[in-house]
């Protein structure tokens, strides 16, 4: 079983969460996580990763954090 590959892009702004996800993607991970700390990431990201063929998971945190679990459909 594969590790879960995990992307810390708090306190980044739009594009960079994106572009880390997209990289990572790229290696074709069944499933990934992406934790963000802004709406605009967390839209970002999601609608990215759907289009990549992924169904999304998001976990709302108390501290505005969200953790983003992609899995592979």
């Amino acid at each position: 079983m594969d590790k879960v590959k995990t992307i810390d892009a708090r306190g980044l702004s739009c594009p960079v969460p994106v572009v880390l996800t997209k990289k990572a993607v790229e290696q074709n991970p069944s499933s990934l996580q992406v934790i963000v700390d802004n709406v605009a990431a967390k839209e970002n990201v999601s609608r990215y990763a759907t289009a990549m063929g992924y169904n999304i998971k998001a976990e709302e945190k108390d501290n505005e954090e969200t953790l983003l679990t992609l899995e592979k459909k």
